[in-house]
């Protein structure tokens, strides 16, 4: 199973891949062989690493098309190819329906539909002219799959992102295959954005059947398997990543818990 986890000479792209779960898929893939090359919009103070090798950086918004050429040429012009695009990039502050304004909602919709699409859109172009073809990753959410009070067009978006994905998916095989990760309620620098102080995360992984938040690991490592040989007949999936998801409400209402 190591060698089929090898990522040697291979290339990578991730997006926000410099922090969170971006970060831990950033490591995964250098650790196991692969060139990664970054993007943010602001470069880290460190960048993800091993001794033999660090990711490149290429400061760019994706939400922005004009900028997400120079990061695919980052890759192609350096390795001469590009084997893996990671759509990681993505989120959303707290906001109300009700009061959340039009612009809002369109960045966020911006940041976590449009610009896979469009990452993609210009990573299948370099994978389906090269031997071997390639695969991309999107990283969705729970969000998209259960309600998402808070984060409304957060939820919405994710959920376009998996539909998106099952599209692609047909339209790019055979030499490209396109999967989801559904990623569950995870620790990050972000956490206490959402959940509160540590009292209020042990509360809420309290309510995961494993009994604990999600690492960026566990999704790094869900990330190299959907690259890796072991998933050549897996695409148009979405990988539930998320410690068996959510207790039922119910349970504790019956069991005055």
């Amino acid at each position: 199973m190591s060698d089929a986890l090898e990522m040697r000479g291979r290339v990578a792209i991730v997006t926000g891949g410099s922090r969170g779960i971006g970060r831990g898929i950033s490591q995964r893939l250098l650790d196991a062989g692969a060139e990664v090359v970054i993007c943010g919009r602001v470069e880290p103070e460190l960048l993800p690493a091993t001794p033999e090798r660090s990711a490149i950086f290429v400061a760019a918004d994706v939400r922005i098309p004009d900028q997400i050429d120079p990061v695919i040429a980052a890759a192609t012009d350096r390795f001469g190819r590009l084997d893996l695009l990671v759509n990681n990039a993505g989120g959303s502050p707290p906001a109300e329906a009700a009061t959340a304004s039009p612009r809002f909602s369109e960045s966020i919709l911006r940041l976590n539909l449009l610009a896979p699409l469009v990452f993609s859109q210009k990573a299948n172009a370099v994978m389906q002219a090269q031997a071997g073809g390639g695969c991309i990753v999107n990283i969705a959410s729970v969000s998209g799959v259960r309600p998402s009070p808070g984060t409304a067009a957060y939820g919405a978006a994710k959920a376009g992102l998996l539909s998106l994905t099952q599209s692609l998916a047909i339209e790019w095989a055979p030499k490209v295959r396109v999967n989801a990760i559904v990623a569950g309620l995870l620790r990050t620098e972000q956490t206490g954005l959402h959940y509160g102080d540590e009292a209020g995360v042990a509360r809420v992984a309290a309510t995961v059947p494993l009994g604990r938040l999600g690492e960026p690991l566990d999704v790094a490592n869900a990330c190299l398997f959907l690259a890796s040989p072991l998933a050549a007949y897996v695409t148009g999936a979405a990988l539930l990543v998320h410690g068996g998801g959510e207790r039922p409400a119910f349970l504790a209402a019956a069991n005055n818990t």
